[in-house]
C-alpha cells in the first residue's frame, strides 16, 4: 500500500510542499491524455483516504469516484490535458509530459518537490523525482492517479455521447474488440489518435 515515506524524504515532515503527479490515457486509441496533480495535507488524511487510497488501476470505478470526491474535500488537486492533436504532433510521451506540466501549473502553488510516476519527469519549476510504480508507493501519486483517471473517464463518457457506437463509455478509448470493430464499420473520428497504428490502418495509411 502507498504511504508518505517518499514525501517525508523530500521534506514533507519539515513543512515542504511535495506534489504527486500521474497520468491516465497513454495507451488508448482515442481521447486526450490527462495528468493529475495532488497536494495532500501534511497533517494527515481522513480515515477513508488513509484506508483506501491506492493505485487507481487496482480500484473499481465506484471506489475511484468515492475517493475522488473525498480528495476534493481534503486535498488540493488539479488536472492538465493534452489533446489528440497534441498527441499526434508531439508523440504520446511528450504530450504526457506536457499534460503533467499543465497539471502542476493548475495547482497554483510553488512546491519544493514533485513525485512523478514512471521514469520520465516533465520540466517543472521545482525538483522532480521519478518513481516507477509510484502510484503503489506514494500516497500523493496514488491521489494524482485517481484524479487523472476519474477526470479522463468522465471526459470519455462525454465523448461517447457525441460519438456513439465506439463503446467509449465502457472502453474509455482503449483498443478493445468493440472499438476495433467500430473503427472498421463507422470510421475514424476527430477524437482518434492518427499517430497510433490501429487508427492509421483504419485510415488506409502505412508507414
Amino acid at each position: 500500500m502507498p504511504d508518505f515515506a517518499h514525501e517525508k524524504r523530500l521534506g514533507l515532515a519539515e513543512g515542504r510542499l511535495v506534489v504527486g503527479i500521474d497520468e491516465a490515457g497513454r495507451g488508448p486509441w482515442a481521447g486526450p491524455v490527462v495528468a493529475g496533480a495532488a497536494l495532500l495535507p501534511a497533517r494527515g488524511l481522513g480515515r477513508s483516504l488513509r484506508r483506501d487510497l491506492d493505485d487507481s488501476k487496482k480500484l473499481d470505478a465506484a471506489t475511484r469516484e468515492r475517493l475522488y470526491d473525498a480528495l476534493l474535500g481534503e486535498a488540493r488537486v488539479a488536472i492538465g490535458v493534452a489533446t489528440v492533436r497534441e498527441i499526434d504532433s508531439l508523440n504520446i510521451l511528450q504530450a504526457t509530459l506536457l499534460a503533467m506540466q499543465r497539471a502542476y501549473a493548475a495547482l497554483g502553488i510553488a512546491a519544493e518537490a514533485a513525485l512523478v510516476d514512471g521514469n520520465r519527469a516533465p520540466a517543472l519549476p521545482c525538483r522532480a523525482v521519478t518513481l516507477i510504480e509510484g502510484d503503489s508507493l506514494s500516497l500523493s501519486i496514488a491521489a494524482a492517479s485517481i484524479v487523472a483517471k476519474v477526470s479522463r473517464d468522465r471526459m470519455m463518457c462525454d465523448l461517447a455521447r457525441r460519438h456513439p457506437g465506439y463503446g467509449w463509455e465502457r472502453n474509455k478509448g482503449y483498443g478493445t474488440g468493440e472499438h476495433a470493430a467500430a473503427l472498421q464499420h463507422l470510421g475514424v473520428t476527430a477524437e482518434h489518435r492518427e499517430s497510433f497504428a490501429p487508427v492509421r490502418r483504419a485510415l488506409g495509411l502505412t508507414d
